[in-house]
């Protein structure tokens, strides 16, 4: 039997398959390339007759030798790359032909992450099926502008109404607009959506929460490894003229800038990621501009004020997010003590290098966790990058009386002989249900305590979208967070909810960086 729905642009089949029906490429959006390169996207164009919803859309543009960042769809990374790839994917358990509003079912929008410059709506892991069989939901899925052509930021790019850079972000606001217009006729509530992503995802998830344009598009928001991270135009700029020198270009150009090949973006994008100057521990060539436009000011500001009141906000980290990052680099693997509070000082110059050493030391030392110069150096990493800045987004939220519910991942991976430990993107195929996929389980182990640990991230995330209360039986009750008790759901061996877990570390960062400081715009 088949499912046509009629969508902006025509009618697309679906496919089912078991107790899931899927539409999958449907396009949100044209192709932003030509003239439409570093434009807002357009409404996409009509199509004649019934479009063939059953396989995916070409993703965007990139390497897909970005490190850490898993192939898209196919094991073999084989997906066909385009311009024209503002499509999105829809899980659904049915596509009834009349169905009342209260019979409609939670909305959860997947932002896939990989650096601003990798990944895709379509990998494997991120599939939506599991999900639906567990909670009666409707899962959707979005390519976004990637690299130079997603995150370019430069005024002489400028278009008229004033927006610099953000392109990729708004596809992203464009496809929520889509989800709000037309996923009722799927069988979605278009007035739940929870918005979920993880790392550059879950960075957007949180950009979004500061950006007028995203306002009223959902209800809720889950952000994995993510936080607020965003450049200003200033620094959009020096990238700019950067990825402009490595393509052997005189100037940022729109009219030259539009006949360079996609190709070429890429290949440029990846020589000026390994040549960042800036400090930082994982930095990375693209991200959001504060533009003054489509974002107005920073969005940690704009959320200090109210952008986001009324969105619950389900916000955690893995524990040791940047070992992913760093066994990609020789460098580290030799770091040594002496060379230890140099890189330390370079990445965090507003910190006090050697009492920032120290408490790590004594801290993990007092948890009989390793102290070797590169596990203080992950450790730390992970915490700038990621913790501390998900914990300023908590704290601003919850200052708006938004339900806010913090998680700590700890499981750890059994790759390469333990080394990852409870790395970057280990948390996803717990939360999609893909532990059972053979190759997922050379990363995330498997047997009974995997497929039980699946289980409960699975339904509180359900139950979350549902609610906006991430407690259920399995888990129990999910305490909501505030800045003095802090506290955090663990998930790992031992599952439960503590009160502040690591404080000894953060109470320097917070010393130096309080959750409530004044963001710059």
């Amino acid at each position: 039997m088949d499912k046509i729905v009629t969508v902006a642009g025509g009618r697309v089949r679906g496919v089912q398959r078991g107790e899931v029906w899927s539409f999958s490429g449907i396009p949100y959006a044209q192709a932003p390339e030509g003239a439409l390169r570093w434009r807002p996207p357009q409404p996409p164009r009509s199509w004649d007759g019934v479009r063939d919803a059953s396989s995916f859309g070409p993703i965007a543009p990139q390497s897909l030798s970005v490190p850490g960042i898993g192939s898209p769809a196919d094991l073999d990374g084989s997906e066909p790359q385009s311009e024209d790839c503002l499509s999105l994917n829809i899980w659904t358990p049915d596509v009834p032909e009349t169905l009342s509003p209260a019979s409609r079912r939670p909305v959860m929008v997947w932002i896939h992450g990989g650096g601003y410059t990798g990944g895709s709506a379509s990998n494997f892991v991120y599939r939506g099926g599991e999900l639906v069989r567990q909670g009666d939901v409707v899962v959707v899925t979005c390519n976004y502008r990637l690299g130079a052509l997603g995150f370019l930021g430069h005024r002489e790019l400028r278009d008229a109404d004033g927006f610099i850079g953000n392109w990729g972000l708004h596809d992203q606001v464009a496809a929520l607009r889509w989800v709000r217009d037309h996923i009722a006729q799927f069988g979605g509530d278009p007035g739940n959506v929870t918005v979920f992503g993880e790392s550059a995802g879950g960075f957007s998830v949180s950009a979004l929460m500061g950006t007028p344009g995203a306002a009223g598009l959902f209800r809720r928001a889950i952000v994995e490894s993510g936080g607020v991270h965003v450049h200003t135009v200033e620094e959009a700029e020096r990238t700019a003229d950067r990825l402009v020198a490595a393509l052997g270009l005189a100037a940022c150009d729109r009219t030259t800038l539009e006949s360079v090949p996609a190709a070429d973006l890429v290949a440029a994008t990846a020589v000026v990621g390994k040549r960042i100057p800036d400090p930082g521990m994982i930095p990375l060539p693209f991200l959001p501009v504060v533009d003054g436009s489509f974002l107005p000011q920073h969005p940690l500001t704009a959320i200090e004020q109210g952008a986001a009141s009324g969105v619950d906000l389900l916000i955690g980290t893995n524990r040791d997010e940047l070992t992913l990052f760093g066994l990609g680099d020789p460098s580290l693997l030799e770091l040594d003590a002496a060379s230890l509070p140099f890189l330390v000082k370079h990445a965090a110059p507003d910190m006090p290098t050697e009492e920032l050493i120290e408490t790590y030391r004594q801290a993990r030392l007092d948890r009989s966790e390793t102290v070797d110069p590169r596990g203080l150096w992950w450790a730390m990493g992970t915490d700038d990058v990621f913790r501390w800045r998900s914990l300023q987004l908590a704290a601003a939220q919850t200052a708006q009386g938004a339900q806010t519910f913090v998680y700590l991942f700890e499981w750890e991976s059994p790759a390469l002989g333990g080394m990852l430990g409870s790395c970057h993107a280990l948390e996803v195929p717990f939360v999609f249900g893909a532990v059972g996929h053979p190759a997922v389980q050379l990363f995330t182990g498997s047997g009974p305590e995997v497929d039980t640990l699946s289980a409960l991230m699975q339904h509180a995330w359900l139950a979350f979208a549902r609610t906006g209360d991430p407690s259920h039986q399995a888990l129990g009750p999910w305490p909501t967070w505030d800045p003095t008790t802090r506290s955090t759901m663990v998930f790992g061996h031992q599952s439960g909810a503590v009160d502040g877990p690591r404080n000894t570390e953060l109470s320097l960062w917070e010393e130096h960086r309080p959750l409530f400081a004044p963001i710059g715009s």
